[in-house]
């Protein structure tokens, strides 16, 4: 058996009680060297055997999973933050698949929520945004154009993205070609979750200077919209007295105001 499983944003203590789990009882885990915190690897069982996948390629992955598969035992795949985003994790399941190996993912703390939370942000204020872009820019790895940075920008949404701290100068003018203005509000957030964590809130305008200026190149989460000033958003109408729910009847107007 093989399970996926979700390490964290970079905080040992962020991966789940599942997670853990699985892992202290791995016959054999291989994990992403580069990015994954190795305090998750202390608890593994004797014996277990530790891969890095950094070095390897999929073939040389697939080897060992199919070894330990002939062997009867169990393999964890430990990815960064959330297999399902920019995990690479598709390719894989497809060679499981074709060889026989059955598998499972266990979901794991994104650095997209670790960079929220880093930021005390709410990606999907009231008023201001309602959407929230999951992107990156294209680099060695192409994007679609009708995905690319300029035209996500339309709409105006609350957008993080990935894999482009490096690429800020040509990022920040993506931003500002699809629709976004230079005031727009945005945040610089490295190494969510780790102990050297360190964010920057700057605007649109300022993103690239903001990036030199912190020595920030890479391992980071650029988050841009109108939500990362936390302000300028109408009271939610779940908690708002005038407004029934399946939970709660809403009072009228006239009753709220006699209170």
């Amino acid at each position: 058996m093989v399970y996926f499983v979700g390490a964290g944003a970079g905080a040992a203590d962020l991966i789940t009680v599942r997670g853990a789990r699985l892992l202290k009882e791995a016959d054999q885990i291989i994990y992403a060297g580069s990015l994954v915190n190795p305090e998750l690897l202390r608890d593994r069982k004797p014996g277990c055997a530790v891969w890095d996948s950094a070095v390897m390629t999929l073939e040389e992955v697939m080897e060992q999973v199919i070894l330990m598969e002939r062997r009867g035992g169990m393999t964890v795949r430990l990815h960064t933050g959330d297999p399902s985003i920019y995990g690479a994790v598709r390719e894989q399941m497809d060679r499981m698949e074709e060889s026989g190996i059955p598998f499972e993912v266990c979901p794991g703390v994104s650095s997209l929520s670790g960079a929220a939370a880093a930021l005390n942000l709410e990606y999907t204020l009231p008023g201001v945004s309602q959407s929230l872009i999951i992107t990156r820019m294209a680099g060695r790895t192409p994007v679609p154009e009708r995905e690319s940075i300029a035209s996500l920008a339309a709409h105006r949404a609350s957008m993080a993205i990935f894999l482009s701290a490096g690429m800020t100068d040509r990022l920040q003018a993506e931003l500002l070609k699809g629709g976004y203005e230079a005031d727009t509000p945005a945040a610089i957030v490295y190494r969510a979750t780790w102990p050297d964590e360190k964010k920057a809130v700057c605007t649109i305008g300022t993103l690239d200077e903001t990036a030199r200026r912190e020595g920030i190149y890479k391992t980071a989460l650029i988050v841009v919209g109108d939500a990362v000033a936390h302000s300028g958003y109408e009271r939610s109408k779940l908690y708002d007295p005038l407004f029934t729910t399946g939970f709660r009847a809403g009072r009228d107007k006239d009753e709220d105001s006699s209170d």
